[in-house]
């Protein structure tokens, strides 16, 4: 079997989690190569695996990368699945989940052709005790080009919701959640349906600080120990999904003001999965990418 790590000429030096898998891979026998997902002179044809890590520029090309992604995915196995891909790069997701009843930090979106004062207005109406908040685009990774903001600092939100609509992008408007200030985030990993891991995030969105405009932002990063409430909304979260289990998915929660956990992000395309901090995580990933050949092998050899 050869399974390509796919990534971005960007993130090679970045991504932690490249090492460990491609070294986990080729203990199980499996050749490893890390490409770009960009790079013209790779033929996918002769992967088995297309398995997405760190293409972390895609959110600047996403209709390029979706292109990518479709053509690739006639071409050999690619994971997640298309379809998820589509649905999972696009923060809009977060909305849908909440009208399923699922426990979402409040979402609410200005499009680009949306007055972004009317917009901003009406979300700050809405959430009228919420003293900070968050601007970030619905099409983004790492935080960046995400902002925290004070209701004293309307003029510099309004510009940079009016400034990531003039690129044509939506824009989505959370309450800050001061929870995270001192309890961090929860990302819980996944691995064929199954929990894997946890680690501890610590706040990214300082007061005062511009958006990044890099790559991702820094994190720091520890291992966590999720709490029983955190596990159940993960899993309630996963099991809403349509197709069955996933190979990977990391579910990222904070706490409310009521101390109970919601959903921030659900990270299905490209997500940090922190091998390095759980012993044997890469190796449990592999053997779950062993048991999605082998179906798919399975599947392929069915008589039509």
């Amino acid at each position: 079997m050869r399974i390509a790590l796919v990534t971005a000429i960007a993130a090679f030096a970045l991504d932690e989690d490249l090492r460990p898998l491609q070294q986990a891979l080729h203990a199980a026998g499996i050749e490893a190569p890390i490409v770009a997902w960009d790079d013209a002179t790779v033929s996918w044809s002769r992967i088995d695996i297309a398995l997405l890590r760190s293409p972390w520029d895609y959110t600047t090309r996403l209709a390029e990368f979706l292109d990518w992604a479709e053509r690739t995915s006639t071409q050999t196995c690619l994971l997640n699945p298309l379809e998820v891909i589509r649905h999972n790069t696009d923060k809009h997701y977060l909305g849908e989940l909440a009208a399923q009843g699922l426990s979402v930090v409040p979402s609410r979106y200005v499009e680009p052709n949306d007055r972004a004062s009317g917009g901003l207005d009406g979300f700050l109406a809405e959430f009228g005790g919420a003293a900070e908040f968050v601007v970030k685009p619905c099409v983004g990774a790492g935080s960046r080009d995400a902002q925290r903001y004070s209701r004293a600092q309307l003029l510099e939100a309004r510009a940079h919701i009016e400034r990531l609509q003039a690129q044509g992008r939506s824009v989505l408007l959370q309450p800050y959640l001061p929870s995270v200030d001192d309890a961090g985030e929860t990302a819980l990993v996944f691995f064929g349906g199954v929990f894997s891991h946890a680690i501890r995030k610590g706040p990214l969105l300082q007061r005062d600080q511009g958006p990044t405009r890099a790559l991702f932002a820094p994190e720091k990063i520890a291992p966590r120990t999720p709490g029983g409430d955190e596990l159940a909304l993960a899993g309630r979260v996963l099991a809403a999904l349509p197709g069955g289990p996933l190979p990977y998915a990391r579910v990222d929660l904070i706490r409310g003001s009521d101390g109970a956990p919601c959903l921030l992000e659900l990270e299905l395309t490209e997500p940090s999965l922190f091998f390095p901090f759980s012993e044997g995580a890469a190796e449990r990933f592999v053997a779950v990418l062993e048991k999605k050949w082998s179906e798919h092998i399975s599947r392929r050899d069915l008589p039509a």
